[in-house]
């Protein structure tokens, strides 16, 4: 079934802010039953202090409290405001490195749509070839799609509950296929039905299929980064082969194919991007000469030079295959700016710093090696992934700020 959603975000700050007006007796007594209420029901999905991060405005806790409602913790209204003021009071934002905006060459346009669904953390965006714009609302268990002419949104709810949508791909018929993080399985969407194709992992262990990409020969590839496994779908028989990367706990991560159907993959848990061969199915690893780096995405030119955003040092790589050789350039905003989502336009890369504040969209042009950046309207917080549009433009999914933004190269 096709679902257009029509939910309304819990105004949690507005109760907040009610509450700072009361007796400072009563002000404690709500500190205190809010911290015993994150304690006790904030570890229940996983563990609180792998989620806090770098913290988060007032604004962003209400936001990530909604997006933990939608996953399924039931708290009444009391309950959420009194979580919600002690995770503001306790973990507030940390400063972040401001977004450095350098002018260049390039001109563009951005232009971002709210979702419907508060509190989904769109994860990854798609491009379709029809022109359409989607999204995987993570938690919200939907799959969304906007037409960028008319800003109309079609949402369409899962098979399973909490399926977790994280990576997209569309095939060659249209059908939209997807990663069901948190249930250990790959979907199959048909937009102009609504009925959704799960194929689920052959083995329990792997539990969390994360990003996916098809090669030239229509084969499904994705990583389950947790896991650390590579998985292999045929779309004509549904079965899946899973290969276990050479590097222990190496946490394949951003995944892309060369113009040969090489699968290159980028591992977050070690300084490593891997290469699969097609055929053989044999996993060959370049190692990266920085012991601290740790790659997350990645994307390739049509020359096959393989580009990846090294996450923890704040810097854009480049890999040759063929001789291994590796060039980095310190992303715009420094060491802290978290590059992330990344795509390749007509050779020119194109990515998100992250962690700034605000974050940011870089080009960077390989031939003349200069950065380009602009600042998100709206902070942008947070793109993990992105995409390309058929005509070239540049899609970004703002988890945080629960937005679909695409940037349009002026010409």
């Amino acid at each position: 079934m096709i679902y257009l959603s029509s939910r309304v975000l819990i105004p949690v700050l507005s109760v907040i802010f009610l509450l700072g007006g009361q007796a400072s007796n009563a002000q404690s007594a709500n500190e205190l039953r809010g911290k015993d209420l994150t304690a006790q029901l904030c570890n229940s999905c996983h563990v609180l202090a792998q989620r806090i991060g770098g913290g988060y405005t007032p604004q962003g806790w209400a936001t990530v409290m909604r997006m933990m409602t939608n996953h399924g913790l039931n708290l009444d209204a009391e309950q959420l405001a009194s979580i919600t003021q002690h995770l503001v009071t306790a973990y507030p934002q940390k400063p972040r490195p401001a977004g450095v905006v350098i002018a260049g060459p390039a001109h563009i346009s951005i232009k971002a749509w709210s979702v419907p669904t508060p509190g989904s953390r769109p994860h990854d965006p798609l491009a379709t070839a029809d022109g359409a714009l989607w999204y995987s609302g993570q938690l919200a268990n939907v799959l969304g799609r906007l037409d960028p002419q008319t800003g109309a949104f079609i949402e369409y709810l899962l098979k399973t509950p909490h399926t977790g949508p994280h990576g997209l791909m569309e095939d060659k018929a249209g059908n939209i296929w997807f990663t069901g993080n948190t249930v250990a399985m790959i979907g199959k969407l048909d937009p102009a039905s609504g009925v959704v194709t799960e194929y689920p992992m052959p083995d329990k262990t792997v539990t969390d299929p994360h990003t996916l990409v098809f090669d030239q020969a229509g084969i499904l590839w994705f990583t389950a980064q947790v896991s650390n496994r590579i998985g292999r779908l045929d779309p004509k028989t549904g079965e899946i082969k899973l290969l276990t990367p050479p590097t222990p706990n190496s946490r394949p991560y951003g995944m892309a194919v060369n113009s040969k159907g090489t699968v290159f993959y980028v591992a977050f848990g070690v300084n490593k991007i891997g290469a699969i061969d097609p055929v053989s199915l044999a996993v060959r690893e370049y190692t990266l000469p920085n012991a601290a780096s740790r790659p997350r995405r990645i994307t390739i030119t049509s020359d096959d030079i393989v580009w990846y955003a090294d996450f923890s040092r704040g810097y854009l790589g480049r890999l040759d295959p063929v001789n291994g050789q590796v060039s980095e350039w310190l992303s715009p905003s420094g060491p802290r700016s978290q590059p992330y989502g990344m795509s390749a336009i007509q050779d020119v890369i194109w990515y998100s710093e992250s962690g700034t504040n605000p974050g940011t969209v870089v080009r960077f042009d390989p031939k003349t090696q200069v950065f380009q950046s602009w600042a998100i309207p709206g902070g942008g917080d947070i793109v993990r992934n992105t995409s390309v549009t058929p005509d070239g433009g540049f899609v970004l999914a703002n988890s945080l700020t629960n937005e679909i933004s695409l940037v349009t190269p002026l010409r």
